[in-house]
């Protein structure tokens, strides 16, 4: 984590008796090695996590807010940021919210509320998340066995990160605000963008599907050699996983200048993209598995289930779209051995 850390501080959220209580900090944590080692550690799984969701603050102003959706929160947090709150002020009174929002939902989780303040490449963020933690044990200075509580890092589900400088610099953008998306059937994060004040303002897995298309749509009216269209496809992959790594949506101008610079072509992303009847947005916040599109073919039902890059149609995979027929020249070892194993042939 490239980044300079201003203020950080945990509050402890615990359940007793059905109910579920809080103990807020009294001050802010030192800036030492430790704190940074457990935000470094929170970054990577944060920008690891294959579903994101970008969103922006609501307020009274906005029609389409629900009740449940307004919060204090960006008021807080403006407050702290015009510094008529301190920083152990404004993260009390955040906790407090959380913790209506919890009694609101019934759920009784217990962990710690992570809000932490720092600069990276120039720009202020304020990251906000949930950490479960885990019982475990450990052995103390004189050997002997004890138990003890550990933060279950790799298992956050809730948590933001709020670029501030996006969001005072660009208050109409509806990206200054990255969380991590629930999983499919669960909306595990509803309650936690409620207790932000904010609301999903666009959708990364049908951006990314518009882009697939639009890429794929290009590579065909160009007339595009086999070659240089898998060039393509893997050169625009690969420009948006680096982007998506970063937490960076796709400003397709920029999208469009490298892949010139790859792979020149006489016309450019950028000019095609924008002259369809449903142009690209300028920019286009991505989702990796949406992404693999462009490199892979993946698909499964019937108890089938098949993948394979792209690059080996027409070279070890063969397919008879009249027969609807796949043939594959040389199996993955793995699964080699098991139907060898299977048909009782020596591996």
């Amino acid at each position: 984590m490239y980044a300079e850390v201003k203020h950080s501080i945990i509050h402890q959220f615990y359940t007793n008796d059905g109910q579920i209580g809080l103990r807020v900090a009294p001050a802010t944590l030192p800036i030492n090695d430790e704190v940074s080692l457990l935000l470094t550690e929170l970054t990577d799984v944060y920008q690891a996590k294959p579903s994101k969701g970008y969103a922006r603050f609501l307020s009274a102003n906005d029609e389409d807010a629900e009740p449940h959706q307004l919060s204090e929160f960006p008021h807080l947090l403006t407050g702290w940021l015009a510094q008529q709150l301190e920083f152990v002020d404004f993260s009390q009174q955040a906790a407090k919210i959380l913790h209506q929002q919890l009694q609101h939902y019934g759920i009784l989780e217990a962990g710690f509320l992570l809000m932490a303040s720092y600069t990276d490449r120039g720009e202020d963020y304020l990251v906000v998340a949930f950490l479960p933690f885990q019982d475990g044990v450990t052995i103390a200075p004189d050997l002997s066995v004890d138990r003890s509580s550990q933060l279950a890092i790799s298992k956050v589900q809730l948590a933001a990160t709020i670029n501030i400088s996006e969001w005072q610099q660009e208050p109409d953008s509806v990206t200054y605000i990255s969380f991590i998306k629930g999983r499919v059937g669960r909306k595990v994060s509803d309650f936690f963008l409620d207790f932000l004040g904010c609301a999903e303002a666009a959708n990364p897995k049908k951006q990314s599907q518009h882009l697939v298309e639009s890429v794929q749509k290009f590579v065909q009216e160009s007339q595009l050699a086999a070659e240089q269209a898998s060039q393509v496809r893997q050169s625009v992959y690969d420009i948006c996983d680096n982007q998506w790594q970063q937490g960076e949506p796709v400003r397709v101008k920029d999208l469009s200048e490298q892949l010139q610079a790859q792979v020149p072509l006489e016309r450019s992303f950028a000019d095609f993209a924008g002259s369809q009847e449903q142009a690209l947005p300028e920019e286009v916040l991505t989702d990796r598995s949406t992404l693999r599109k462009l490199v892979k073919f993946q698909g499964q039902g019937g108890g089938l289930s098949v993948g394979f890059e792209q690059t080996l149609l027409n070279e070890r995979v063969k397919y008879d779209p009249h027969t609807d027929t796949l043939t594959i020249h040389g199996t993955p070892p793995n699964l080699r051995d098991q139907l060898r194993r299977y048909f009782g042939i020596d591996s």
